[in-house]
């Protein structure tokens, strides 16, 4: 029996190979090499090439070219020094990023995740990372890092935009969307996706990153376990990361109850845990709960961790030296390894680990170009409109104000190629990137990649990324902009005086205002490690918009955030609000589209927008009796200063048209191994045709456990002409309702439902009223349905296609 036989089963050539393998090479099969450590940006090899390869690791970490092909070719050069130079030539298993794009030069960018979310089209993800897994195996990548299957709870959080953001409804929709898509259905012919950071990452204490995750064990598997276990049991999710966080005080690197309990013997994961970034070492150097690094690797390699990223630390010789102490089971080395190499086999590793395809550069680069532009469109959520929108362009001045106007750079955050570039520039320059584990060889990355400052033109030039004032040219206004301030920065009265000047000249002010994602020190309000205790507008931007504000002239707010910012008071003064989430190389020329009346608005908010910070934690699914979401609505529960309630709660966005939804019809009782129908009517009674997305929500009562106030439970996008209508139909299986009782038994108790059904989740004045009864039963999560289905019946009239559809614009 031989490894390489492919007739054999996956289990019989992990066997083989088992038997052949010395303890050092297994150890080391549970390792990452950073590209560069082997290789110098020529391709030549470095002075420690030879060493490394005498205990060759499994897995290659962030090999990133500005040329795919440079990028193939560096992956074959690489590989076969693993399969040619080492004793039982086991291919490794090369990794990179991939949340809305591979993070290499000359592929397409796609909106960030939480732009993807905005969409509310799980099924545009899929086609995203099917796209995706193409072009990543052109060029040798067979593992991702992707995607993040956090629910985002605290905005204070600098991560929220690789979220799919505050539901869990929406999270798993879009993260088994992007798992099927990135694996496909046969993985031998896919790229094993990563689900992260596992578990509750997004909900830190004080909303610092990698803080203590404060969650009973009910509450972390109803509720942030869910994504994962639905990619597990739907999508085959080949892959998990771990969080940096410690749940109950254990580090989730470190602690077997999580990584083995509850992810294997509980969610049925059978792939392999792959540490985030350095984790095992803050075991040591962060968490304090080892000693030294041998300490670390011990705790855990036996808790279930299975790969040390992104270079040999606590893995490697000093797993050897513990199992020849003693102090560590060999078996516990043999398991992990089992894991890695099954990957390795379900993939193709072992049959094809080379690239094969000739890569055509300008192909590869217009790839998925229409898909990004349509995607960064859905995207906007159009939030106020006094009339303004759609809004005639032409032969018009309109001024452009603030630090969005022209800077296309800003419309990439962390975690794209354009974002990187700026990273790498930071760091050659003396800056410090804020990605654990990549700083220490800046001077081959940068040499590797583009000249210093060339992260504008890189989005200008190769991307074709237009600033906000370009797109506003481009539709024919006659535009004047401004800075007025930085993200961050106040830039003086001069700048604030010149914003206000161009405001005064124009028939209308769009004001540009929002965040920065970026990797490194500088005007950044969001991305990893940054963190911020302050959730409102900056300072600087809140300033200019009272000064716009107090000219007394029409404007309008642009917000490119990736997540929720408080608004100063005079924003309320805007006559329109528009949100875009760092929508990438079309990130402009999208909410230019939507402004204008190009396409339809049909983004909603995949997060709450409060009024205050001091209203955290809020989110729409909190417990039933908290932040003013009680069972009995006469009762009062909230602040004396303002209304418990979100700005703008989950959900929200605006067409250009308005839309009627009928009472929903259902019926009286079902039983627990029932499913529920849910039927409303949908009515266009606006003067345009137009878009809108129902959203489904349910309230459970009587399980004798405090639960969420309410879970959404489906959503429909409802394309209609004016005066037509449409019957939504949304069927919901009641293990959709299923929880978790203190003894951790998944369970459908009998209970009383109420039905929602309305355009965000503070809609809530059409109800209706549904009695479960029958016996409780266990869930088996292998037959748990985490989804309902949703129809639209035939409308009276045709429905219209919104991304093509022209409105009549406004004057402003």
């Amino acid at each position: 029996m031989h490894h390489l036989d492919a007739t054999l089963t996956v289990d019989q050539r992990v066997d083989a190979l088992l038997a052949l393998m010395t303890l050092p090479e297994k150890a080391h099969q549970l390792t990452s090499i950073m590209a560069f450590d082997l290789i110098r940006p020529d391709g030549s090899d470095l002075d420690t090439a030879d060493d490394v390869l005498s205990r060759p690791p499994g897995h290659v970490a962030q090999l990133i070219r500005d040329d795919p092909r440079l990028l193939a070719d560096d992956v074959i050069a690489l590989q076969r020094r693993f399969v040619e130079r080492t004793r039982l030539g086991i291919p490794a298993l090369f990794h990179a990023e991939a949340l809305n794009g591979l993070l290499a030069g000359g592929h397409m960018t796609f909106p960030t995740a939480i732009a993807l979310a905005a969409a509310w089209k799980p099924e545009l993800v899929e086609q995203m990372a099917r796209l995706m897994r193409g072009q990543l195996r052109r060029v040798g990548m067979r593992h991702v890092l992707s995607p993040v299957m956090d629910v985002a709870l605290d905005p204070r959080w600098g991560r929220v935009h690789e979220t799919y953001g505050e539901d869990p409804y929406l999270v798993t929709a879009n993260s088994v969307a992007y798992v099927r898509g990135m694996q496909g259905d046969d993985l031998s012919d896919g790229v094993i996706a990563t689900g992260k950071h596992f578990l509750g990452y997004a909900a830190p204490e004080a909303g610092l990153n990698s803080a203590t995750i404060p969650v009973g064990p009910r509450r972390l598997r109803d509720l942030f376990a869910v994504p994962f276990e639905a990619a597990i049991q739907m999508a085959g999710l080949g892959s998990i990361m771990n969080s940096y966080s410690d749940i109950d005080g254990a580090p989730v690197a470190g602690s077997r109850e999580i990584l083995t309990g509850l992810l294997r013997d509980e969610l049925g994961f059978d792939g392999f845990v792959s540490a985030d970034y350095a984790s095992i070492d803050h075991l040591v150097t962060v968490k304090g709960v080892a000693r030294d690094l041998s300490e670390a690797g011990r705790l855990a390699i036996e808790a279930g961790l299975d790969v040390e990223f992104p270079r040999p630390s606590a893995y490697g010789d000093r797993l050897v030296e513990e199992v020849e102490s003693g102090r560590l089971a060999a078996a516990a080395v043999d398991t992990a390894v089992a894991r890695v190499l099954a990957a390795k086999f379900r993939v193709g590793l072992f049959e094809q680990p080379y690239p094969q395809e000739v890569i055509d550069i300008p192909a590869v680069a217009a790839e998925g170009d229409e898909l990004s532009l349509d995607l960064a469109r859905r995207s906007v959520v159009l939030l106020e409109n006094d009339g303004l929108v759609p809004l005639e362009p032409s032969g018009r001045r309109i001024a452009v104000v603030g630090p969005h106007a022209d800077a296309p750079e800003l419309q990439f955050a962390a975690y794209s190629y354009p974002s990187w570039r700026q990273a790498v520039d930071a760091i050659h320059l003396g800056g410090e990137i804020t990605m654990v584990g990549i700083d220490e060889r800046a001077d081959a990355w940068h040499q590797a990649l583009l000249p210093a400052g060339e992260a504008q033109h890189l989005a200008r030039q190769r991307l074709g990324t237009l600033s906000l004032a370009e797109a506003l040219s481009t539709a024919g206004a006659e535009v004047v902009h401004a800075a007025g301030s930085g993200i961050t920065e106040r830039l003086g009265d001069d700048a604030i005086a010149e914003a206000v000047e161009a405001a005064l000249s124009a028939d209308l002010t769009i004001l540009a205002l929002g965040g920065a994602s970026l990797w490194f020190s500088g005007e950044r309000t969001e991305g990893e490690a940054s963190d911020t205790a302050d959730i409102a507008l900056p300072a600087a931007q809140a300033e200019l918009l009272d000064r716009i504000a107090e000219t007394g002239r029409p404007f309008a707010i642009v917000l490119v955030q990736g997540r929720p910012y408080t608004l100063p008071a005079s924003a309320a003064r805007s006559r329109a609000l528009v949100v875009s989430s760092f929508g990438g190389p079309h990130g402009a020329r999208a909410v230019i589209d939507v402004l204008t009346g190009v396409v339809t608005p049909i983004g909603r908010l995949p997060y709450s927008i409060l009024r205050h910070g001091g209203q955290l934690p809020l989110y729409h699914h909190r417990a039933t009796g908290s932040g003013g979401r009680l069972a009995s609505p006469d009762q009062s529960s909230g602040y004396l200063d303002m209304p418990a309630t979100p700005a703008y709660p989950f959900g929200s966005g605006l067409s250009t048209t308005t839309f009627e939804l009928g009472q929903p019809r259902v019926p009286a009782r079902i039983a627990t191994d029932e499913e529920l129908a849910v039927v409303a009517k949908v009515a266009n009674t606006g003067p345009r045709d137009g878009a809108t997305i129902v959203q489904l929500y349910l309230r459970v009562r009587g399980t004798g456990l405090t639960r969420p106030f309410q879970q959404l439970a489906g959503f429909q996008e409802v394309s209609l002409e004016v005066g037509s209508t449409a019957e939504v139909r949304f069927v919901v299986d009641s293990s959709q309702l299923a929880h978790t009782r203190p003894d951790l038994r998944l369970v459908v108790d009998p209970v009383d439902i109420e039905v929602v059904v309305g355009f965000d989740a503070e809609d809530d004045s059409r109800r209706a009223h549904v009695v479960m009864d029958g016996q409780s039963r266990d869930i088996n999560r292998s037959e748990r349905v985490y989804f309902s289905r949703s129809s639209l019946d035939r409308p009276e009239r045709p429905t219209f296609t919104p991304r093509l559809h022209h409105s009549t614009p406004s004057t402003p």
